[in-house]
């Protein structure tokens, strides 16, 4: 049963392993991947990951955890807000 149904907040937990493997729990969606930037919703704010390289070796939506291998550059959380799109954030 999902976190959300029991009416529980998911855990937010990184987990970085050098510059190359980032962990990430807490996780509740996915905004965009590219080999770039990575930008997750987690239950602590948007959290941006840029890079190079970068993938998502392992995904579980359900259980809220992410893995990203590749060149980890910056991590970076905004405002718990989700107005402006994509674009507005990583720009303006």
């Amino acid at each position: 049963m999902a976190y959300e149904e029991k009416g529980l907040e998911l855990p937010h937990r990184l987990t970085m392993e050098g510059r190359a493997r980032l962990n990430v729990t807490g996780i509740t969606e996915i905004e965009s991947f590219d080999e770039n930037t990575v930008v997750l919703y987690t239950t602590r704010g948007t959290l941006v990951i840029h890079g190079r390289q970068l993938h998502l070796s392992t995904l579980s939506v359900d259980g809220g955890q992410a893995s990203v291998d590749g060149t980890i550059d910056s991590l970076a959380y905004e405002d718990e807000q989700r107005g402006g799109g994509l674009l507005q954030r990583l720009f303006g």
